[in-house]
């Protein structure tokens, strides 16, 4: 540049190292506050945010596939739900009693309640982008967190409790944990911990939140015997999950760079290695048991390996993604099996996926994180693990896990454990539906609707030949007889109507869950109503 050359003349702001003006970053009327960052990391990171915000719902659809239908949709209202809770918490007073450039060793302070001068400054994450970028971006980590945790709940909890508990749990769970993991006057930062994108602020501490909650809820009617031996029910929920998750993972993962920088670029290189050979793994130890390929322990795999990647994704090189894929494939396969060793119904395998993928991510990374990698954004200085001959990053790494997933088992249940007393007292605080609603479905008990236009009583309908009474059918029953499936709505109100079932002969075990008057809506519940199956 020439010279005398006049800046404001340029096509483009030019970037100008920040003045230290207020805790605002400046006055927006006298002065421009853009040029104290670079468009391109401000664009990177608005872009991060919308991925992870993308990931939400892939929560949702990943836990519901894996529910039974009568259930299903209450999962995807739980994950959006959180989202809005803890969107509101994080706004309130969480990312200031999680990221307030006066915190202590383990919380914030009020500084920032309501995003009081959360505007321009540089953020406490990254002087690359201002504090008011950083709110957003790290305020999709809270809301994820929470969705995952909250999945315990699956098929037998209520929702009031649980929404009250998205809002206590963020601020007495994750918010200290992300503290002392990421701010830079955190205990865990100052003693040296790696953690790059969550691996005890989100996945251990979620994991572990939501083996607590299974404990407190007690297991699902019928655990223990086959009556819970059932298929997952939608596997394409489950593909579509994965892939709202894999693809936000980038976001999640290579985001956390908070620049556009080559240090994000390498996080977004690992992360899909890890995915991809861990959703190869899972499914070869399934396929050594059951000589099957299986679709679901693929994507279980894929979200294993992505949790195991997290914590060292900015801090390792690509071969090294490898050995995260297989320990994450193998470990949390064979985790799945600690649900019984430990007596807690978790359904959806939230510790085993989340708890134990974060655990292995963790002790990996205190192997294989390199300086070289994590000095790829210009700037950030590291000693390293073993890779590096830093042989005490691994106990660091472990003291990290072991205390996050202990204070986060803890204080869940201390949390629950109190809602669970005061709940007899105050009706709206009970956590678990009835054994009569549990039957009928998280669903019709708690949302009164459905994720499908109508609910089969049997995962296939089949002839009731000799009659027999509907109420001894399950949702979700096997059965090993030729059937027949009315996927016509219309056809099968018509077959209700008529008593023929839908397919002019025999009568079928079915029900609609139209919008039709209680006395036809749902003619087994209701014996004389039009319809009934004789």
């Amino acid at each position: 540049m020439a010279p005398g050359t006049d800046l404001n003349a340029l096509p483009y702001v030019p970037y100008v190292a920040y003045n230290g003006s207020g805790p605002t970053g400046g006055d927006s009327l006298t002065e421009n506050l853009n040029v104290f960052y670079e468009s391109g990391d401000i664009a990177w990171m608005i872009t991060s945010t919308a991925l992870v915000l993308l990931m939400i719902p892939g929560v949702g659809f990943f836990y519901s596939g894996l529910a039974r239908r009568k259930s299903a949709l209450s999962l995807i209202w739980l994950s959006v739900m959180a989202t809005a809770v803890t969107t509101f918490q994080w706004f309130f007073w969480g990312y200031s009693l999680t990221f307030s450039h006066h915190a202590g060793k383990y919380i914030g302070a009020l500084d920032n309640i309501g995003f009081r001068n959360v505007l321009a400054q540089p953020s406490v994450g990254s002087a690359r982008i201002p504090d008011l970028m950083f709110a957003v971006y790290q305020g999709m980590f809270s809301a994820i967190t929470v969705a995952l945790a909250v999945g315990a709940i699956c098929e037998r909890g209520r929702m009031l409790p649980c929404v009250i508990f998205m809002f206590i749990w963020a601020t007495v769970v994750y918010d200290p944990i992300a503290c002392w993991t990421w701010n830079p006057s955190g205990w865990v930062y100052q003693l040296g911990g790696l953690d790059f994108a969550g691996g005890t602020p989100v996945h251990i501490s979620s994991g572990s939140a939501a083996l607590a909650y299974c404990y407190l809820l007690g297991p699902r009617t019928g655990y223990g015997t086959q009556a819970l031996n059932y298929r997952p029910h939608n596997v394409t929920h489950i593909v579509l999950g994965t892939v709202f998750l894999w693809v936000g993972w980038f976001g999640f993962n290579a985001g956390s760079a908070l620049s556009a920088k080559m240090r994000a670029v390498m996080a977004a290189v690992v992360t899909n290695l890890a995915a991809c050979t861990g959703g190869i793994t899972w499914c070869l130890v399934d396929y050594r048991l059951e000589r099957k390929w299986s679709t679901v322990g693929f994507c279980s795999g894929v979200i294993a390996g992505l949790v195991a990647i997290t914590p060292g994704s900015g801090f390792v090189p690509p071969w090294s993604a490898i050995v995260y894929g297989v320990c994450a494939g193998i470990g949390c396969n064979f985790a799945t099996q600690i649900k019984y060793w430990v007596h807690a119904d978790d359904g959806l395998d939230i510790f085993a996926v989340h708890g134990i993928g974060g655990l292995i991510g963790n002790l990996l990374t205190g192997l294989f994180a390199a300086d070289y990698i994590a000095h790829l954004d210009g700037y950030t200085v590291i000693a390293g693990g073993w890779l590096n001959r830093h042989w005490l990053q691994l106990a660091i790494q472990l003291c990290d896990s072991v205390v996050g997933m202990a204070y986060s088992f803890t204080v869940t249940a201390l949390i629950l454990g109190t809602m669970s007393y005061l709940g007899n007292h105050l009706p709206f605080l009970k956590l678990r539906i009835t054994p009569e609603q549990e039957k009928l479905g998280v669903d019709e008990a708690e949302i009164g609707e459905f994720a499908y236009d109508y609910v089969e009583l049997v995962r296939d309908v089949r002839p009731r030949d000799p009659p027999h009474d509907v109420s001894q059918i399950f949702e979700d029953e096997e059965v090993e007889v030729e059937s027949q499936r009315s996927h016509s709505r219309a056809e099968m109100v018509k077959g209700l109507e008529t008593g023929m079932g839908g397919n002019g002969g025999g009568a079928y075990a079915m029900r609609t869950l139209s919008r039709l008057p209680e006395a036809t809506a749902d003619p087994y519940r209701y014996p004389g109503a039009v319809g009934t199956a004789s």
